[in-house]
């Protein structure tokens, strides 16, 4: 299970570029009427890229728990990149007595692609039965203008499908546009084996 602690926050949204896109008129008293609007497309455009291609876009905060080490004890892929801190690693029993483990004990293979939690020795301690691991860890590009061009255009061009079809309920966007999909097919992570090794 993945969970994000901490959402990207409303200022770190490029809400006024997205409106230079849609080409919203500007120097009126209406003014930032529709950017709470433009917001949550914003929002939603981010989550559906970022489902696909398996990358967070801007930094923040999220855990991983899992029952059971992936790949025995071994280095374990983490689910998201691109990963630049690994904060925490920690066990939990059933219990929900919990158990923080040394960062001498393992270290964060950097990757584009598939970062990696590896053990400094052979492995892992074990996965407390009827418990779990916890990994938090930071990813994401950065702020929104280190976001790589194509992946900030695909999410004005999603964000922008959002908005023109903001009354329809979504009919109209529910398959990805061929040009976002474009923009993202050389960002997609290909995963095997159920997403542990790749």
């Amino acid at each position: 299970m993945l969970v994000e602690l901490e959402p990207v926050p409303g200022s770190a949204l490029p809400v006024a570029d997205l409106g230079a896109h849609l080409r919203l008129g500007t120097g009126f008293a209406s003014d930032g009427l529709q950017d709470g609007l433009l917001a949550s497309h914003l929002r939603a455009a981010l989550a559906v890229i970022e489902g696909r291609i398996g990358k967070a876009l801007i930094s923040r905060r999220f855990r991983w728990e899992v029952p059971y080490w992936r790949e025995a004890g071994g280095a374990q892929a983490l689910p998201l990149a691109p990963v630049s801190l690994v904060v925490e690693v920690a066990l939990v029993d059933g219990w929900g007595g919990r158990v923080v483990l040394s960062d001498t004990l393992w270290r964060l293979r950097r990757d584009s692609q598939r970062p990696r939690l590896e053990p400094v020795s052979l492995s892992f301690p074990p996965v407390p039965e009827g418990g779990l691991a916890q990994v938090v860890f930071d990813a994401g590009f950065g702020v929104w203008a280190a976001v790589p061009a194509d992946l900030r255009q695909a999410v004005f061009l999603l964000a922008a499908e959002f908005y023109e079809h903001r009354h329809d309920g979504g009919a109209a966007v529910a398959a990805l546009p061929k040009t976002v999909a474009g923009l993202i097919e050389g960002w997609r992570t290909v995963r095997l084996l159920g997403g542990g090794a790749a």
